[in-house]
C-alpha cells in the first residue's frame, strides 16, 4: 500500500501540520503564529509582502508596532518549520513539497471532480469525491481567528458544503439502490443550509420518489412553490418542474 502524504496541513476544524511526516503544530507561536502560517500557506502560489501581513494580522487596527511584532513572528515561525520552507525577508513565501497536502485545496479540488463526474453521469465516480469535500467543508476553517480574508474563504468553502452536498446527492440517485436514503439526507441538509437552492428541492423530490414517497415528494413541490414565491416572487424553474412533471407521470401510471 502506497503510503500517504508527508506533510499535511489541516485548517478546517482542528488545526495540524504535519512536516515531513513530524507533527509540528505545537512548535508554532501563539495563535497569531498559526494565523501567519494559514494565511502562507493559503496563498502558497505567491509571496506575501510584509505590509499584507500586517493587514492580515491585525485587519481592524494594527498598532505602532506592528512591523517589529511581524518580524518576530516571522523569525519564530520560521525556526519551527525550517528556513527552505519558510523563505524570503522582504516579501515571504511557503515552499513545500511536492508531496503537501492542504485540506482547503483538497475540498476545492474533490468538488471539482465530483462536479465533473457528474455532469458525465460517471455516478460512482462522483460519490467519493463529493463526500471527501463535503468532510472537509463543513468543519469551521480556522474557528479560533476572525479576519476578513477568512470571511472570504469560509464562504468559499460554504459554497463548496452546499455544492458538494448536491453532488452527493446526485450520485446517490444515480447509484441509486441502498443509496437512495443518503441521497434524501443529503438533499434535506442541502435545502437546511440554502432553503433558496432549486437543485435541492429537485434532488429531495427525486429521492423520495425513488424510494415510492410519491406523496411526500408531492409536499417538497409545494413547500418549493410556496418558498420560492414568498422569498423572491418567481415560481419553480426548469428542475423542479421536470421533477414534478414526473411525479405526476407516476402517480397517473400507479394502479
Amino acid at each position: 500500500m502506497p503510503a500517504g502524504p508527508r506533510t499535511r496541513i489541516q485548517l478546517c476544524g482542528r488545526f495540524v501540520l504535519e512536516l515531513d511526516g513530524r507533527r509540528i503544530e505545537a512548535g508554532l507561536p501563539s495563535r497569531q503564529g498559526r494565523l501567519l502560517f494559514a494565511y502562507l500557506a493559503l496563498n502558497r502560489d505567491r509571496a506575501a509582502t510584509r505590509d499584507e501581513l500586517v493587514d492580515a494580522l491585525w485587519p481592524y487596527a494594527a498598532p505602532a508596532a506592528a512591523p517589529a511584532a511581524l518580524t518576530v513572528l516571522v523569525s519564530k515561525v520560521r525556526a519551527a518549520l525550517g528556513p527552505e520552507i519558510l523563505s524570503g525577508r522582504t516579501e515571504l513565501r511557503l515552499s513545500l513539497p511536492p508531496d503537501a497536502r492542504i485540506d482547503v485545496e483538497d475540498s476545492l479540488a474533490a468538488i471539482h471532480e465530483a462536479q465533473s463526474a457528474v455532469a458525465l453521469g460517471d455516478w460512482k465516480r462522483a460519490w467519493g469525491p463529493a463526500l471527501r469535500a463535503q468532510f472537509i467543508a463543513r468543519r469551521r476553517l480556522l474557528p479560533e481567528h476572525d479576519t476578513p480574508w477568512l470571511d472570504q474563504w469560509r464562504r468559499r468553502l460554504d459554497d463548496v458544503h452546499d455544492s458538494a452536498l448536491e453532488a452527493y446527492a446526485a450520485s446517490c440517485l444515480g447509484i441509486a439502490g441502498t443509496e437512495l436514503p443518503a441521497a434524501e439526507r443529503a438533499a434535506r441538509r442541502l435545502l437546511e443550509r440554502s432553503p433558496l437552492r432549486e437543485t435541492g428541492y429537485a434532488l429531495l423530490m427525486n429521492a423520495l420518489a425513488a424510494q415510492g414517497n410519491i406523496a411526500e415528494a408531492m409536499r417538497v413541490y409545494d413547500r418549493a412553490r410556496t418558498t420560492l414565491d414568498h422569498e423572491l416572487g418567481i415560481t419553480p424553474g426548469r428542475a423542479i418542474q421536470e421533477a414534478h412533471a414526473r411525479l405526476l407521470g407516476i402517480s397517473v401510471a400507479a394502479p
